[in-house]
């Protein structure tokens, strides 16, 4: 597959209704933004997700991914302790796992809570990510992972965000999605966090982490996010806006800027 756009529940996720829906490609919904466009293909929710918040009719053509789907996909990537347990993340995982797009873009999904105004696209929300939870320490951290190894299998994920975000993603616009290029993983930097995961064996196959993570270590799991982190800024400098990396076309300065400056 080509292009999979997530839309989550982010109050900018309505500019997604006035975008042509050929820039789309697979459209993959978190919990309530299917509401956002009628055109969406795939919807995942949790297990919890309220069925009074699901879709009275699903077309033919449209599909649920459940807890049944996903796990299988998070266990690919080692699992939800380490990949995160928070659906943007879970979704992300998904669709590198069943479509493995050569784009994965997002929007909706930037983890931003500002106080006193509506936090979801249909008001306020809970912020689900900023709970208190061993496995979302650093949402940065588990975001680099994300682009990394999608990196690594030859797809560029970005943010269609234009706010502040606690995803380190390059910025790219709806309309030139075509024009995106691969970054260059630092591979040892890479490796490096993938093995100290091997050696932490924080794996839980259910996917259950709260009722069968045992003794998995909190502080065990925040050197694994500095070594991500430490992955990602390795991947910023050696990276350049040019043939090794984003077209200048997708991402434009500033945007290079504001990913230097979070090294």
């Amino acid at each position: 597959m080509d292009v999979v756009t997530i839309l989550g529940s982010g109050p900018n996720v309505i500019r997604a209704q006035a975008w042509p829906r050929a820039h789309l490609g697979h459209v993959l919904a978190i919990n309530n933004a299917w509401r956002v466009r009628p055109d969406w293909d795939s919807l995942i929710h949790p297990e919890d997700f309220p069925v009074d918040r699901r879709p009275d009719h699903v077309l033919p053509a449209q599909s649920i991914v459940t807890a049944q789907d996903y796990i299988p996909a998070n266990n690919a990537y080692g699992g939800v302790v380490y990949a995160g347990g928070t659906m943007a993340f879970t979704a992300a995982y998904w669709a590198l796992w069943r479509h493995r797009p050569r784009v994965l873009a997002v929007l909706g999904c930037d983890m931003v809570y500002p106080v006193a105004v509506n936090t979801h696209f249909y008001g306020t929300g809970t912020a689900d990510p900023l709970r208190p939870d061993m496995t979302l320490q650093n949402l940065e951290a588990k975001a680099a992972r994300i682009l990394l190894l999608a990196a690594r299998q030859g797809c560029a994920v970005v943010n269609l965000s234009e706010e502040q975000s606690r995803l380190v993603f390059p910025r790219a616009r709806i309309g030139a999605l075509d024009q995106l290029r691969l970054l260059r993983v630092h591979e040892q930097a890479v490796r490096a966090a993938l093995r100290a995961e091997q050696a932490l064996g924080a794996r839980v196959p259910s996917g259950r982490y709260w009722r069968e993570g045992g003794d998995i270590d909190p502080a065990g799991l925040a050197r694994i996010d500095g070594l991500w982190m430490d992955a990602w800024r390795a991947t910023v400098d050696q990276a350049t806006v040019d043939q090794a990396t984003v077209d200048q076309a997708t991402v434009d300065q500033a945007s290079v800027a504001a990913l230097r400056r979070q090294r």
